[in-house]
């Protein structure tokens, strides 16, 4: 019993935030030290450049880590807001690393396209790619399903990162069998793979950054999201009608302010109560929401009067 007890608890810590990401970073160091070795001594561009993208990898979980000691920590007179924020940073660094890898490879790529190419020596390399692809693809699998549940974007972005290098990877060993297998007269596919890689790390790369961007402007929750808080709104005991709905994103998590409108005759006091409802009910429905700021005007004895 005691034993079962141990697993789960350990299970347990490995779907955390920091648990997930500490776990990708143990793996990315192996793969990258274990690719780059091999890239060198073997003389193969394409799992050179795999690990190398590997580095980049532990360079966002150790961005990923940061992030999530920072954004947890509560709003202070520098920060009257909080500090969630670090999240969508994270983000857009996990975009800028990983596009950053893309230009080196494919840079190196293009450059020594035209030289004298050797066959890459040994199995080790494709062995060393090939196993590379389960592994993280489960990582993929693991990271995203935490950012997931606790609406965390720079996971999700950290989890699509270790996808693109399992992705990667499958290429890198799809080319070094070519290599390996067909010989010295095969030798320059593996500067074509490097270069394919690099184009769709380039693909990767833009649409988080795209989207980390697109938070720094306060772009808008999804559609189903907004329509959740707008039933919620409505369906608020004391809520006459409502309008001048805001929300926008914040880190892993929305921030929104309306204008609802009760009946004139309340005191100050019901008014208040009625916000707090609002709040309320906003939260319950929607767990992703951290703050609603509720303006309460008296309504209109008639409609056209709305302002």
């Amino acid at each position: 019993m005691t034993r079962q007890t141990h697993k789960t608890s350990a299970w347990g810590q490995l779907t955390t935030p920091s648990g997930v990401t500490w776990l990708g970073l143990g793996t990315n160091c192996f793969f990258s030290a274990a690719k780059i070795v091999a890239g060198l001594l073997f003389r193969s561009q394409a799992i050179l450049a795999d690990g190398l993208h590997s580095i980049s990898d532990m360079a966002t979980d150790v961005a990923v880590l940061a992030g999530l000691r920072v954004s947890r920590k509560p709003a202070d007179e520098a920060h009257n807001y909080g500090h969630r924020r670090a999240t969508t940073l994270v983000t857009l660094f996990v975009g800028a690393a990983l596009l950053l890898a893309a230009g080196w490879i494919g840079y190196t790529a293009v450059v020594t396209l035209r030289e004298e190419h050797s066959a890459v020596e040994g199995l080790i390399p494709f062995i060393i790619a090939a196993a590379s692809v389960p592994v993280k693809e489960l990582l993929y699998q693991l990271t995203k399903r935490v950012g997931i549940r606790v609406s965390d974007s720079s996971l999700v972005a950290n989890a699509w990162h270790h996808r693109s290098d399992a992705w990667a990877s499958a290429t890198a060993a799809l080319g070094l069998a070519v290599v390996t297998f067909g010989g010295p007269s095969w030798a320059f596919v593996d500067h074509v793979t490097a270069l394919v890689l690099a184009a769709f790390l380039v693909v990767m790369a833009a649409k988080i950054i795209w989207s980390s961007g697109s938070d720094l402007m306060d772009r808008a929750p999804d559609d189903v999201t907004l329509e959740s808080i707008r039933k919620a709104v409505a369906q608020t005991a004391g809520v006459r009608s409502f309008h001048g709905i805001r929300a926008r994103r914040v880190g892993d998590m929305v921030e929104m302010d309306v204008h609802v409108q009760v009946d004139p005759q309340l005191t100050v006091s019901q008014g208040h109560d009625i916000a707090r409802s609002v709040r309320q009910r906003v939260v319950q429905q929607n767990p992703q929401v951290s703050q609603v700021i509720v303006h309460v005007e008296p309504s209109p004895e008639h409609p056209d009067e709305q302002s």
